[in-house]
């Protein structure tokens, strides 16, 4: 009889859905940078300057976009810098914390990331939105939303 968790999930059905979720991700990743989506940047420079345009003022703490980021903190840094050498990003003192680094979009950053942004999101519905209906679409949101939110409680 398979393994099973309390609430009756196999583990093989748990793994089989999350191989089919990361190489759906890792094909379509793949797809969107065939296409230079995000040209001139890489993915994950386009990803640290669409996480800070969500971010309040277009701004995050340093450790608030470590968290959202698929990097490690010096990685991170170090991306953050040449972003800022290119003039899209520029860390300025936390507000109220002395030792507190906040990195922000430049008017440059803004113009760019919403660029490359526009670009994106036609792929994105090319891709994602032609492969799934409306309702299969808002299934998945759902569903990976409840994936993603899980995790703060297991």
């Amino acid at each position: 009889m398979p393994e099973q968790d309390h609430q009756g999930v196999s583990t093989r059905t748990a793994a089989e859905a999350w191989e089919e979720l990361f190489r759906a991700q890792v094909t379509l990743m793949r797809r969107f940078e065939a296409g230079d989506d995000f040209a001139p940047l890489t993915s994950r420079e386009y990803d640290v300057l669409f996480q800070l345009s969500l971010g309040e003022g277009r701004a995050m703490r340093m450790r608030d976009l470590t968290a959202l980021i698929l990097l490690s903190q010096p990685s991170l840094s170090r991306m953050v810098d040449r972003l800022g050498a290119r003039g899209l990003v520029e860390r300025r003192a936390a507000p109220g914390d002395a030792r507190g680094v906040v990195v922000a979009l430049t008017d440059e950053g803004v113009r760019l990331q919403r660029e490359i942004g526009r670009h994106h999101v036609r792929s994105i519905r090319r891709y994602v939105g032609g492969a799934l209906d409306e309702d299969e679409l808002r299934t998945l949101q759902h569903l990976a939303h409840k994936l993603r939110t899980a995790q703060r409680h297991l």
